[in-house]
């Protein structure tokens, strides 16, 4: 589905920041801008500034940044599609879908407001629970056995579903309405075809003398419910079945209720069940979450990153749960870049988080944490499982074992040196044991690269200019456009089109050179970072969020050419130049990406000459070092804002020194590259 841009710009124009995000955080005035504790990090000092007349905010502490879309998808999880549909709701605007039919739009349409009833029906069930629990001292005694007290119980919504067949008939006017069976709370039986008095099927309900735990999804909205049963009888746990707003595989539970606390402890814990995440809250970790009943998928871990970048997936120390954990481990490694962090972490038999936590302690349950197996710790020992390391023909089988785990990885720093690990296992070296699974081993599923290096030396770097930002236009720093997008949100002239092969295809991937042109202007620093981008694609994901920011939110055809990179990403993953070079063709910076991808010589950058096996640590390096570079630059401008506004705010000095001490440790970051300038 095609948004138009020109609708996104309307609301974002008609939409207040200050209100969205006032909804979330508590603001007070200062100076010009409104000002409050940051929602993305801990902070006991307000350093998160919204701008009113830039309908725009910025936390000068961790340097997350955007705009009222993008508040709603960093804050509530949602996709770049959701928050625009949510926002325009708000202010009574109807979202234009340019390229889809009348029919297509009535349906979706349709299936918007199917699943706004059945999430009210859900909620009216948890009401009704939730009521009932009150009235059950059976189930009252077994959440008080397992720990759980009446504040954790109404911050997790945990109700109770009685044992009678028909308790909902009592909660709803119709008991044969359709959305009580859509919704997955009543069960419709089949009629006896030797019935011939054409009596209905009967109709019961799915939760039965169970205790009931609302599932939300990331804006807090009912759309399920798990039942455990208060004593050994199975199943022990039940699942709502799958249903237009419910998909096991997708959803997490206590993911809502998790989400602050992420960014309080730094990580997110996976647990196996759903009485884990609730007992895990009550003993002072309230950063769990589990699946339902399913193994982990990459929609699970997927979800995650989008709130931190480091999980810990926690299982029994049974064989089961290493299986689970092998899962996971699958689930898990196309999202392994070099900035996020994967951990495994394996309980004795006879525990569970609950009672590992209540026999050892907390601070215990936190070493444990701390010590867990790390993701390439974890892959090499599932790739030498069953293997005879003293034979080759065990080390060849281990070489076979990792040799797909290692391909889903994304590039980077990690991958490399799990490569050479591998090969000490198998006794060749990291190049040999490469060319041995092909030269194009990089991914084949899932988000990784898969790509041309680029070829850069570090023996010829580039020439950098200096791009002071202080004097950047106005708008500089605001949020022209949404700076991240959901796969399949974006959608337009940018879309890989196939052309045909003919007598000037040589020309399709070039600039031609202009007559009479002797002197080319050295490259800037924005210039650079395109070119290591558009040639190593999958750098990108390896990006901060406030990196994301700052190349999108550059001026001109710069941010513009960012932005879209950023959509191709997540519409169609990893490309190689070759196709990107056809989605460019006629946007507006498609002469800017190609005069990036042309070397001095006027032929394709990416072409010149042949690749060599550090071709893609060298481009890694080299990117960092302009980055950082383009970083403190941004920071230098932040700090001269804040000396203009200290006589009229009374944080502005604070901030100032927020941003000095980041800019010290980037300067010694660069300083220890060699690249201090």
């Amino acid at each position: 589905m095609t948004i138009p841009p020109s609708f996104i710009q309307e609301l974002i124009a008609r939409a207040d920041v200050v209100e969205i995000v006032g909804r979330y955080v508590p603001l007070k005035k200062a100076g010009a801008n409104f000002m409050g504790l940051c929602p993305f990090h801990g902070e006991k000092s307000p350093s998160f500034s919204v701008s009113p007349t830039k309908q725009f905010y910025h936390c000068f502490g961790c340097g997350v940044h955007g705009n009222a879309i993008g508040f709603l998808m960093e804050h509530a999880g949602m996709g770049f599609v959701e928050a625009v549909h949510d926002l325009a709701g708000q202010y009574g605007l109807q979202v234009p879908e340019d390229d889809a039919s009348p029919e297509e739009r009535a349906r979706a349409a349709g299936q918007r407001q199917k699943q706004a009833t059945l999430s009210e029906v859900l909620e009216k069930a948890g009401e009704a629970y939730r009521k009932q629990l009150r009235q059950s001292p059976g189930a009252i005694d077994y959440l008080k056995g397992r720990g759980v007290s009446g504040e954790i119980a109404r911050q997790f919504g945990i109700g109770y579903a009685p044992a009678g067949w028909r308790t909902l008939a009592g909660v709803f006017p119709s008991y044969d309405d359709p959305l009580l069976a859509e919704s997955g709370l009543v069960i419709v039986g089949e009629e006896d075809p030797a019935d011939g008095a054409g009596h209905a099927a009967k109709r019961y309900d799915r939760f039965r003398d169970r205790v009931m735990f609302p599932i939300r999804n990331v804006k807090g909205e009912c759309i399920g419910f798990g039942g455990r049963v208060l004593g050994d009888e199975k199943p022990k746990y039940l699942n709502s079945p799958e249903t237009p707003v419910f998909s096991k595989g997708r959803e997490l539970y206590g993911l809502y209720e998790a989400r602050a606390a992420f960014r309080d402890r730094g990580y997110a814990l996976v647990t196996e069940g759903y009485m884990d995440v609730v007992a895990l809250a009550q003993l002072g970790f309230p950063n769990a979450v589990a699946t339902l009943g399913t193994a982990c998928t990459t929609e699970h871990v997927q979800k995650l990153f989008r709130f931190t970048d480091a999980v810990v997936f926690s299982f029994d120390g049974d064989a089961a749960g290493r299986r689970a954990a092998r899962k996971a481990l699958d689930a898990a490694l196309p999202f392994a870049t070099d900035v996020r962090s994967v951990k495994f972490l394996f309980l004795p038999a006879e525990h569970d988080p609950d009672s590992f936590i209540r026999e050892f302690g907390a601070d215990a349950f936190a070493r444990f944490v701390a010590e867990a197996t790390p993701l390439s710790r974890f892959m090499v020992e599932a790739a030498r499982e069953g293997c005879d390391l003293g034979s080759a023909e065990g080390r060849a089988h281990m070489a076979s074992n990792a040799r797909p785990l290692w391909s889903a990885m994304p590039e980077g720093a990690l991958k490399r040196q799990l490569l050479g690990e591998i090969a000490e296992h198998v006794q060749l070296g990291a190049a040999e044991l490469e060319s041995l699974w092909g030269k194009a081993a990089a991914p084949g599923r899932g988000r990784g690269p898969a790509g041309p290096t680029g070829g850069f030396s570090s023996s010829s770097p580039p020439s950098y200019d200096d791009m002071p930002m202080d004097d950047a236009p106005p708008g500089f720093y605001e949020a022209s456009a949404p700076r991240s997008f959901e796969r399949g949100d974006f959608k337009g002239k940018g879309k890989w089109q196939r052309g045909k092969r003919g007598a000037g295809d040589a020309d399709r991937y070039s600039e031609p050179r202009t007559p009479g042109k002797s002197r080319v202007r050295p490259p800037g620093r924005p210039d650079v970072a395109a070119r290591l981008l558009l040639s190593n694609m999958h750098e990108w994901e390896a990006l901060s969020h406030e990196l994301h920011g700052l190349l999108c939110d550059l001026p001109g055809d710069h941010g513009q050419l960012f932005t879209w990179l950023d959509s191709q990403f997540h519409e169609h993953g990893v490309q190689p130049w070759a196709a990107l070079r056809e989605g460019l063709r006629g946007q507006p910076f498609e002469a800017l990406a190609v005069r990036a991808m042309t070397d001095p010589g006027g032929g394709p950058a990416d072409e010149a000459g042949t690749p060599h096996t550090d071709g893609a640590a060298d481009a890694a390096r080299e990117l960092r070092s302009v980055l950082d570079f383009m970083l403190d630059d941004f920071l230098k401008a932040r700090q001269s804002e804040a000396i203009a506004a200290v006589g009229s705010d009374p944080l502005a000095l604070e901030r100032y020194r927020a941003l000095e001490v980041r800019r010290i440790a980037l300067r010694a970051r660069l300083k220890a590259s060699g690249n201090d300038g």
